[in-house]
C-alpha cells in the first residue's frame, strides 16, 4: 500500500530544496493523520538519502501498520501523546487535531486546546534558530464568499457550530505570529481540502466515506445535495507547498490549496463512475449545517514565491486515492 505514498513523496523530494534538513531534531504532531503520514514519508526518504535527522512523530492514537512501516523505513520514532510534545527540537510541524467536522465538533474543548495552548507549548520547545509550521485551515475564512487572500479573515460568531475549530485556528495563528514578532521563524499555512492516499479506515471526511461506501457496499448515498463548489488539493501538492513554506517561506501566513473545482455531488459521481458503484443524490437542495460558503483561495503568494504551477488533477488524484483505499478494505 505504501508504494502509492512513496511515489507521491518522491515527487515532493524532487521539487523542494531540503538541504536545510540535515542532522536536525524534528518533531511532527499529528503523525498518523493524512498530512502527518506524508510528512513522515518525506522524512523517511530523506534519511534513506543520508540526511541523518532524528525524527519524532507524535501520535494521538495507535499507529496503523502503514504508518509504522513508513517510520521503520526511515528510522523514525513514533511516540504517543503527551510525551512527545515536550521534546526540544530544531524543527516543529504542528499538524495535530481533527480535520474532520464530524470529529472536531464532538470534542470542542480539546479542539480549541490543541490549536492554542499546545501550539504555545510547542513553540516554547523550539530550539533557538529553529523553524516552526502551524497547519491552519481555510475555515478561518468562514462567513466569506468569493476569492480570499491571506489578508482576509472570516466573520463568523464564536457561537458558530464549528467555532471550536474556526476560532482555535485563528487564535493559533495569532500565537504563532506573536512568536514570529519576537524573532522566531514561525509560519502558518491555511490548508484547504487536501485529499489523497494515507487515511485510516473509516475516515469521516466526505470523500473518504464515498469511497468506502463504493468499495464496501457497491453504492454511494449522499445525505445532502452537495451542490456547493469546492476546490480540492491532492496531498502531494499540499505537502510540497507546506515544506516550501516551512523551509523557505518569508511571509507569516500562506494559502495552501489546489485548482480542482467541483462539488461533493460531482466527487461522488466521479467515484461512482471509477468504481462502478450506484449513486443516490437527494433531489431537494440541502446543505450540511455550518458548512463553509463558497470560498476560493488566492494562491498568488505560493505561485510567486515558490513557482508552484503544476497541480495533480482530480481524475488522477481520485484514482490514486481509490487505489489506496482498495488496500484498506480488500
Amino acid at each position: 500500500m505504501n508504494q502509492i505514498i512513496f511515489e507521491d513523496t518522491r515527487r515532493v523530494v524532487e521539487k523542494v530544496d531540503f538541504s536545510l534538513l540535515r542532522n536536525k531534531t524534528i518533531l511532527l504532531t499529528g503523525a498518523t493523520g493524512l498530512l502527518g503520514t506524508h510528512f513522515l514519508a518525506t522524512l523517511a526518504l530523506l534519511n534513506e538519502g543520508g540526511a541523518d535527522n532524528k525524527v519524532f512523530g507524535v501520535c494521538h492514537s495507535e499507529p496503523e501498520p502503514h504508518t509504522t512501516e513508513i517510520a521503520e523505513r526511515g528510522g523514525l520514532y513514533l511516540l504517543r501523546n503527551p510525551v512527545g510534545f515536550w521534546l526540544s527540537s530544531d524543527v516543529i510541524i504542528h499538524a495535530a487535531g481533527y480535520a474532520q467536522p464530524v470529529l472536531f465538533t464532538k470534542s470542542p474543548a480539546a479542539t480549541i486546546k490543541v490549536n492554542t495552548t499546545t501550539t504555545d507549548q510547542l513553540l516554547n520547545n523550539l530550539n533557538k534558530g529553529g523553524k516552526f509550521l502551524f497547519i491552519s485551515s481555510s475555515e478561518v475564512y468562514s462567513g466569506l464568499g468569493g476569492l480570499v487572500t491571506e489578508t482576509s479573515i472570516g466573520n463568523t460568531s464564536p457561537l458558530h457550530p464549528r467555532a471550536c475549530y474556526i476560532e482555535g485556528k485563528r487564535c493559533g495563528e495569532a500565537i504563532v505570529n506573536a512568536y514570529r514578532q519576537a524573532g522566531v521563524d514561525a509560519k502558518s499555512a491555511r490548508l484547504s481540502l487536501a485529499y489523497g492516499p494515507g487515511t485510516r479506515k473509516h475516515d469521516k471526511r466526505a470523500m473518504s466515506q464515498f469511497i468506502e461506501q463504493a468499495l464496501v457496499e457497491d453504492k454511494i448515498e449522499l445525505k445532502y445535495s452537495g451542490r456547493e463548489p469546492r476546490t480540492f488539493c491532492y496531498i502531494s501538492d499540499a505537502v510540497e507547498v507546506l515544506w516550501q513554506v516551512l523551509l523557505h517561506g518569508t511571509q507569516p501566513v500562506y494559502n495552501v490549496g489546489g485548482e480542482s473545482v467541483t462539488n461533493m455531488a460531482g466527487v461522488a459521481m466521479d467515484i461512482a463512475r471509477y468504481t462502478g458503484a450506484s449513486l443516490t443524490i437527494p433531489t431537494e437542495e440541502s446543505v450540511l449545517q455550518g458548512a463553509p460558503l463558497v470560498v476560493s483561495m488566492d494562491l498568488s503568494r505560493i505561485r510567486e514565491e515558490f513557482g508552484k504551477r503544476d497541480f495533480i488533477g482530480l481524475t488522477e488524484g481520485l484514482n490514486r486515492t481509490i487505489d489506496w483505499q482498495r488496500g484498506l478494505y480488500k
